[in-house]
């Protein structure tokens, strides 16, 4: 069917409280619809054509009459609501619970086995914002050399380190040590956090950020791709987030603009197969750091983008646009939140537009993107069948 299918998830970008949301604390969740209320609406004009006012009411945007896309919008099946698990729901793995998390610092059996497995006694074992903790545990690391050891409300073991006193490749040695202390702790990610700087005042947090997820526990999507011959690309923190499994490429990015334009590079080399592109400033940049002006801009920033990528693409394309969580700026707190996430299809194939409806789990992505190749997964419901298609011509 579809040659090529180009998989972007808007980071951080859900679409309302999911029922379950009042077990996570996020019923008031609703992180595009809150977005477009605080800057008094958005204009997002081509993603409006391809449905998005059809989802929910979002300020600024019009539900138009004859969009040129399909629309509908997913539940998360998982427990849980970070990133990993979106991802891997998206590919096809869906968690009976969630990855541990430790508000209170780690038990003193953990930092033991740190210390004695790196010979160094960490600073910290708290949970605390990755800028605050710097300023608070910055300069004592300095003088002791001792390495930052935090948290936060996702499943994160964090290692802070400035970088002439434990260089990047020395700090990803330490993680990678912790990655086998934690893995009994069901602890979802161990997270290299180099910065540089001389004090409190201008410490910086540097690119050399290098995450050590957990692998799926099962194969995903990426895997049965490529175990077929069937060309796989990551570009942005997807190779982090499956752990490099399944990938036959993998492009990490800074942020937005450069995630944007590694996929259009790759649209050049790439003729067949999937494209999956993590866009991470939404959730990274924006939504943990309650800024919801730098929310919109950035969520402006990409529709502006996409004539680009229209260009590039063939009938025998297809592009889906998703989320993998929220994380609503306005509500208290600078967790994710438990969301539905939208769901956009554009392919100058599809001659049946219209609602793909609630579906039930972020699975049925990966399902299509199975059904597609002439594969099964083992979770989801494959959408393919709704699209009436006659893949021919181009866009022009």
């Amino acid at each position: 069917m579809f040659e090529r299918i180009i998989l972007l998830v808007l980071d951080g970008v859900g679409i309302g409280a999911l029922p379950d949301a009042d077990k996570y604390g996020d019923q008031a969740a609703a992180t595009l619809q809150h977005v477009a209320q605080a800057v008094g609406g958005l204009r997002l004009p081509h993603l409006e054509q391809l449905g998005l006012g059809h989802i929910a009411a979002v300020d600024g945007v019009t539900r138009i009459s004859v969009p040129v896309g399909c629309w509908g919008k997913m539940a998360e099946k998982s427990a849980g609501k970070d990133s990993i698990t979106g991802h891997w729901e998206l590919a096809g793995v869906v968690l009976d619970r969630s990855f541990a998390t430790f508000p209170h610092g780690f038990p003193e059996e953990i930092i033991e086995a740190f210390t004695t497995a790196t010979g160094l006694s960490p600073l910290g074992n708290i949970a605390a914002s990755g800028t605050n903790i710097l300023r608070d545990l910055g300069e004592q690391h300095l003088r002791t050399g001792r390495p930052i050891v935090y948290t936060s409300s996702d499943s994160v073991f964090q290692i802070a380190a400035h970088e002439d006193i434990i260089p990047p490749e020395q700090l990803y040695t330490i993680c990678r040590q912790a990655e086998k202390i934690l893995f009994p702790y069901n602890v979802c990610r161990v997270i290299a956090r180099p910065f540089n700087g001389t004090c409190a005042a201008d410490f910086y947090r540097t690119s050399g950020r290098h995450d050590f997820p957990r692998k799926p526990p099962q194969k995903t999507l990426l895997n049965l791709l490529q175990q077929q011959g069937i060309p796989t690309c990551g570009i942005g923190k997807i190779g982090d987030l499956f752990a490099g499994e399944g990938l036959s490429d993998s492009f990490p990015t800074i942020n937005n603009c450069d995630g944007m334009d590694q996929t259009l590079k790759v649209l050049d080399k790439i003729n067949h197969g999937l494209i999956m592109a993590n866009l991470v400033d939404f959730d990274m940049l924006y939504g943990h750091r309650l800024d919801s002006r730098g929310f919109a801009r950035a969520l402006q920033e990409f529709d502006f983008w996409l004539p680009e990528l229209f260009k590039r693409m063939s009938a025998a394309d297809l592009l889906i646009i998703t989320a993998d969580h929220g994380c609503d700026p306005t509500t208290p707190g600078t967790d994710h939140s438990r969301e539905y996430v939208p769901l956009l299809l554009s392919s100058e194939a599809i001659t049946a537009l219209g609602s793909l409806g609630i579906r039930q789990s972020f699975a049925d992505v990966g399902a299509t993107v199975a059904d597609n190749f002439r594969l099964i997964l083992s979770d989801g419901q494959s959408f393919l069948p709704e699209l009436k298609l006659d893949i021919r011509g181009s866009y022009s």
